[in-house]
């Protein structure tokens, strides 16, 4: 994939400014017309490590790449020093693109960024992707909401702040509501008790869908009350998050819908 010449931007990105850009869950042909410039223009990219390689490739070759990723218990560089580097390098005149994985409002500290940046005084805009729950569900063949299943949806964390409290999980157990859990891998388990505790239905189907929208895609489903004895059963890492709901039961059915286009 290369840059559409034929579409020039209006508004190219100025030295000294930055682009927050979502890469999306994975596959660059998910990737905005607009995030695809802005990767084109930039000096200098940073970027997370759930940013997949081949949104990588994408990257003006003369653009200096800097990792600044976090995983659970993987931090590059901490949070703060993630803000100033992005200031740092906007202020020597290069034009930034800080490069997030999925959508840069959800779940990915571009509030922070952004705030950082407003108190500093740099021009920065905020380039959306799709987030990696639309794009896992929707590869998966799993609809988050459908009238004869769900008719809500909510996304949390199962990685909070150090020192904060859990969350209130009662607030997540209604047969009708899909939940999407990002980066719950490590608590899979913990997560599953305490929904049932809060009362959730141990037979609530689960999809553990990890590599989202690539072709290391790997789909899982099993029951609420056997989830973590899956993720540990199955070796599954990260990039991977959890649906909850009863709109996982369509999983196999629409799946080899799926299957049946992408074979042409």
């Amino acid at each position: 994939m290369n840059a559409p010449a034929s579409f020039p931007h209006p508004y190219p990105l100025r030295h000294g400014q930055v682009s927050l850009v979502g890469a999306g869950p994975g596959d660059p042909d998910l990737l905005t017309l607009k995030a695809l410039r802005r990767l084109s223009e930039a000096d200098v990219v940073l970027y997370d490590l759930l940013v997949s390689d081949a949104v990588l490739a994408l990257v003006n070759r003369r653009a200096e790449q800097i990792c600044v990723g976090k995983r659970a218990s993987r931090h590059t560089l901490p949070q703060q020093d993630i803000n100033q580097l992005i200031v740092d390098k906007a202020r020597q005149g290069l034009r930034v693109v800080r490069l997030k994985g999925g959508d840069p409002f959800l779940f990915g500290r571009g509030g922070e960024e952004l705030e950082t940046l407003a108190a500093a005084g740099i021009a920065c805009e905020v380039i959306p992707g799709i987030s990696a729950a639309m794009g896992a569900a929707a590869a998966a063949g799993i609809p988050l909401t459908h009238r004869d299943y769900a008719q809500g949806v909510s996304f949390v964390t199962g990685h909070r702040r150090e020192g904060q409290s859990a969350l209130a999980w009662t607030s997540h157990t209604g047969a009708e509501e899909t939940l999407v859990v990002y980066m719950g891998l490590g608590e899979a388990a913990n997560i599953a008790e305490q929904l049932q505790a809060a009362g959730r239905a141990a037979a609530t189907p689960v999809a553990i869908i990890e590599n989202a929208t690539t072709a290391q895609q790997r789909v899982l489903c099993c029951e609420l009350a056997s989830l973590g004895a899956c993720v540990q059963q199955h070796a599954v890492k990260p990039p991977a998050l959890l649906i909850i709901g009863e709109v996982v039961r369509l999983q196999t059915k629409l799946q080899a819908t799926l299957a049946q286009a992408l074979a042409g």
